[in-house]
């Protein structure tokens, strides 16, 4: 397999001090970031409100974690869908463990993850 190059993130080729071509950005759109529909933005609005209706009624650290996951599921975020995505699965699971109550959220985070898987 010699002479065969994989790239899958950032690369950067440095030759003496000529001919740097800097970093080359392989990630998929604007810096690995994904354009959202306006029924998605709709929904991570109505999540997130949701969220913050959760947070009060949960352990503090499952309220730090639902904080923590809030700005990569924030509509305004320029994030990877890769995070973002980790951030909705962090939230379904804390919705997922305090029953009831966190009923609406986990319908709202599959909701949201069907929408943006396609």
């Amino acid at each position: 397999m010699s002479g065969n190059s994989y790239y899958y993130g950032d690369n950067v080729n440095m030759y003496g001090g000529q001919g740097n071509q800097g970093i080359v950005r392989n990630q998929s759109g604007a810096g690995g970031t994904e354009q959202l529909n306006p029924a998605v933005v709709a929904a991570l609005a109505e999540l997130h409100r949701m969220i913050g209706e959760l947070r009060t009624q949960v352990p503090a650290p499952s309220a730090q974690l639902l904080d923590e996951s809030l700005p990569a599921i924030s509509a305004d975020a320029a994030v990877p869908a890769q995070e973002r995505h980790r951030a909705l699965m962090a939230v379904a699971g804390i919705a997922a463990t305090v029953g009831a109550v966190g009923q609406p959220v986990a319908e709202a985070v599959r909701t949201v993850l069907g929408m943006i898987s396609g």
